[in-house]
């Protein structure tokens, strides 16, 4: 998939919660632009509307206003074939680790690869126990979720996010069940790997002590880009 001059671009884009007089608009007019091999980190309370740009940005809902293109496509009235394809380059990391419990660390891993038909099974068995490798979890490649802290789950959480080497990386709050070290441990990580890989991450996150790792830091407030940072 060709990379356009901005990784992201956006432009004039609202989004709607509700329908009738129950609708309450929570996007208004966000226009922002990331380029590729930058970290990008949003900031802002609860509610100011950073999850839902990041879920559009993801494919993960429908954008209803505006113009917002990712890789280069534009995702207004994209088709499901056209989302899919966005999302083969994107990973995932969010607040809840979301591992499936009954699957080891290295199954979770390797569940990310299935939408990538040209890898076999062996090569994403072996591309996952590598990546497990790499976030220091080697030698607990076949244990299950329950049998591993909440740092080590967050950091398969990142292996199986980075296993496919992804274009963009969207984090939500991937260090807000952590404590102090464990999130410090867990956004070096990410941002190693994304430096490695070089990929994009964009993250959302309330957690003050990480922001020094990003390139640029943009605040959201009532649904609204009140500042766009570099660092």
């Amino acid at each position: 998939m060709p990379i356009s001059e901005s990784l992201i671009s956006i432009k004039n884009l609202k989004h709607f919660f509700g329908q009738g007089v129950l609708q309450k608009q929570v996007l208004f007019n966000i226009d922002l632009e990331v380029s590729a091999g930058e970290i990008v980190i949003m900031t802002g309370p609860s509610g100011s509307g950073k999850t839902t740009l990041l879920t559009l940005i993801g494919g993960l809902r429908s954008v209803q206003k505006g113009s917002l293109r990712v890789f280069g496509q534009e995702l207004y009235g994209a088709s499901k074939h056209e989302l899919i394809q966005v999302r083969r380059h994107i990973g995932y990391i969010f607040q809840a680790h979301n591992l499936l419990k009954f699957l080891t660390a290295l199954q979770n891993v390797q569940m990310s690869m299935e939408l990538h038909e040209d890898i076999s099974l062996q090569e994403a068995r072996a591309r996952s126990a590598a990546m497990l490798a790499t976030v220091g979890l080697a030698e607990r490649s076949h244990y299950y979720p329950e049998n591993l802290s909440g740092g080590q789950k967050q950091r398969v959480a990142i292996a199986r996010a980075l296993v496919s080497h992804p274009q963009l990386v969207l984090a939500d709050e991937p260090t807000a069940s952590l404590d102090s070290q464990s999130g410090r441990d867990v956004v070096n990580l990410m941002q190693y790997l994304a430096r490695e890989q070089g990929c994009t991450i964009l993250m959302v996150t309330h957690d003050n002590r990480i922001l020094d790792v990003a390139d640029r830091i943009i605040d959201m407030e009532d649904g609204r880009v009140t500042q766009d940072a570099s660092i």
